[in-house]
């Protein structure tokens, strides 16, 4: 499946979040992520994010069945572009 995953944390505790999701899927902005991810790597980030969040922060993940289904359009430089050059 597709995943879009967003975050709000607090300022100092996001590289944190950020190290976590990008084990399993792309940065595309600040604390923004994206990425093709199994439904068992999804259960295991999810449970690693319900871990390591605090009171007054939050995640979202939409999950989109295919990338297929996603109406995906980028204004600008696109980041997931350079996904596959670390």
């Amino acid at each position: 499946m597709y995943v879009v995953l967003v975050y709000d944390m607090e300022a100092e505790r996001t590289q944190k979040m950020l190290r976590l999701c990008r084990r399993y899927l792309t940065h595309v902005q600040n604390s923004v992520l994206e990425g093709e991810i199994s439904e068992g790597d999804l259960t295991g980030l999810q449970e690693s994010i319900d871990d390591l969040l605090i009171a007054g922060e939050s995640v979202v993940i939409y999950e989109v069945s295919s990338e297929m289904l996603l109406d995906r359009t980028v204004y600008g430089d696109d980041p997931k572009a350079n996904d596959r050059f670390l």
